[in-house]
């Protein structure tokens, strides 16, 4: 059996943030606490969740833009969250992300060849001025953009236009696993279908993986392999994405799920809407975390954490219901 490509153990970030007059107090932000999962080569896993729950800040623990707490980040088999700069630099060839804005991640001050042949010089994968011309040009072949656009500055392309040229740079690394963090969530509907398709088809003829964090859903069905559902720091629920979505085994899952557009007009779905908002980070809720918006929590989800271990249909959930005689779990009708 093939080991993952990428393989996260027990993932833990941490912020202590200073407060008071001369910043003699302060807090712990638990942004990210205890999260695990792997990818494997030419895989998409979608990492989902509301604002705040610390999906982006896994994607940033991934790529090393932030240093660990605490847990491990393997990649291809070889522990990458403890090396130094230099030893890391050729692993982060093979780790290459697109943000979600896609102009404060362009230079203003580089034409677009210039962007696409920095990241080919600086892991030297040309060796002469002739190839890396002609991979500057294969780049843009490859994201649907026409050559002259190497000439032209980033400011004279609309927004879906310097998304691409994002996906042109971090192809240029020739990566094995790419974090699409947000990759589209600022872009207008008509151009996010658009980029989403190009992601797809890439995925597809290069057989890359893809780390994939959003917070759309529809997109998440149309683009992934698998789904990670995260809240408050850790992950609720992970399984492939049709078992996800024709029957989720965590509420939290559900209520996600029920505020998806319905393909079909008129067709019938029943929204779950939920009570209060979603508890600090500083302190979080003691038992599972969800359960102050749970509409199915009992005692024990009050004082006991619960693991994230396997249910019916191939599912991972965090969620004690399912200890609970299927009679009496809410949750089993959609098993």
């Amino acid at each position: 059996m093939k080991s993952p490509l990428l393989e996260v153990t027990d993932l833990k970030k941490h912020f202590f943030v200073h407060s008071g007059a001369l910043g003699t107090g302060g807090a712990t932000v638990y942004a990210v606490d205890g999260v695990s999962f792997t990818i494997d080569r030419a895989e998409t896993l979608a990492l989902v969740g509301e604002s705040g729950c610390g999906k982006s800040t896994v994607g940033r623990c991934i790529l090393r833009l932030f240093d660990i707490t605490s847990g491990q980040v393997m990649l291809d088999g070889k522990r990458i969250d403890e090396l130094s700069a230099g030893a890391l630099r050729p692993f982060r060839r093979r780790v290459q992300v697109v943000f979600q804005d896609p102009f404060s991640s362009l230079n203003p001050r580089m034409r677009v060849r210039d962007i696409l042949a920095e990241p080919i010089r600086n892991f030297r994968l040309a060796t002469s001025r002739a190839e890396l011309a002609a991979r500057v040009d294969r780049l843009l072949e490859v994201v649907r953009l026409p050559r002259d656009a190497a000439k032209r500055w980033p400011h004279e392309f609309s927004g879906g236009q310097r998304q691409r040229i994002g996906i042109a740079r971090a192809l240029a690394a020739e990566p094995d696993l790419i974090v699409c963090d947000e990759a589209v969530s600022a872009l207008d509907v008509s151009v996010k279908a658009q980029i989403v398709n190009l992601l797809y088809d890439l995925q597809q003829e290069l057989g890359l993986a893809m780390l994939f964090i959003s917070h759309d859903l529809a997109i998440v069905e149309h683009m992934t392999h698998r789904v990670a559902v995260m809240y408050l720091g850790k992950i609720v629920e992970l399984a492939p994405k049709r078992a996800l979505f024709a029957a989720p085994k965590h509420p939290y899952t559900q209520a996600l799920l029920s505020a998806v557009p319905v393909p079909e007009p008129g067709a019938a779905r029943q929204r779950i809407i939920l009570k209060g908002d979603v508890p600090s980070p500083i302190n979080p809720p003691k038992g599972c975390r969800f359960h102050t918006r749970c509409p199915y929590a009992f005692e024990r989800c009050r004082a006991e954490e619960p693991a994230l271990r396997a249910t019916a249909g191939g599912h991972l959930s965090a969620c004690h219901l399912h200890d609970l005689p299927a009679a009496q779990n809410p949750l089993a009708a959609a098993a």
